[in-house]
């Protein structure tokens, strides 16, 4: 008996900005799920690789180039969609969407940014992909160190604190985190710094472009 199942990828693509994580939908404009939103996504083509295939709908649908996007998982639920049998294997990344220019194009009507505690209602089985999208860049934080890409070049701490609550979604022991995270030595300490509201200055950071990178090939687990 001859199969007929199809494979499709899905981009879930988070943005941190000022202490708010949001994640990138599109408005579907065909049918099935017509005018409702969905995390970008569609067919890979019979001579693309599953990475090419996720980087091209990416772009088409939101006009967003990303150039490393993770593989989360693979979803099979013979149900999942009312077409016909698709596997689908979703990716996920984390931007600042200030960098990019978003726009709507091919099989999506509208792009845009939600908040995360702000969701519509969304089509197949979207919502199980972001829900463990969202585990998965909890658990991630944990053992990698994120921010370079997120964060401004020059930073005062609590940004970087800022950052990993947002995500995390939770409150953090500040002097413990700040005590591990100086202890990565992927940050220097400049001579510079800022003042916000009515403390006293606070000391700007920066990335160690060549730390930074060695400890996310090599990664640790550093328990928040």
């Amino acid at each position: 008996m001859q199969q007929s199942i199809q494979l499709s990828v899905d981009a879930v693509v988070f943005g941190y900005e000022s202490g708010t994580i949001s994640v990138l939908l599109i408005k579907r404009k065909y049918d099935p799920f017509k005018g409702k939103w969905a995390i970008p996504g569609g067919f890979v083509l019979e001579n693309e690789s599953l990475e090419e295939a996720v980087e091209r709908e990416l772009k088409e649908e939101t006009g967003i180039e990303i150039d490393y996007l993770e593989q989360l998982y693979t979803f099979g639920n013979p149900k999942r969609d009312p077409r016909s049998r698709v596997v689908s294997v979703a990716y996920f990344g984390i931007i600042k969407p200030s960098v990019f220019k978003i726009f709507a194009s091919t099989d999506a009507e509208e792009v845009q940014w939600f908040k995360i505690t702000e969701l519509p209602s969304l089509s197949f089985d979207h919502e199980e992909i972001l829900q463990l999208a969202i585990a998965r860049l909890q658990g991630k934080i944990t053992y990698e160190p994120i921010g370079f890409e997120l964060l401004d070049t020059k930073f005062p701490f609590s940004d970087l604190e800022k950052l990993y609550t947002t995500l995390l979604g939770r409150t953090i022991d500040r002097r413990n985190f700040r005590k591990k995270i100086l202890s990565l030595n992927i940050l220097d300490e400049l001579d510079e710094k800022v003042s916000k509201g009515s403390g006293r200055p606070a000391n700007l950071f920066k990335f160690n472009y060549k730390r930074y990178f060695k400890l996310k090939q090599e990664g640790i687990i550093f328990e928040i």
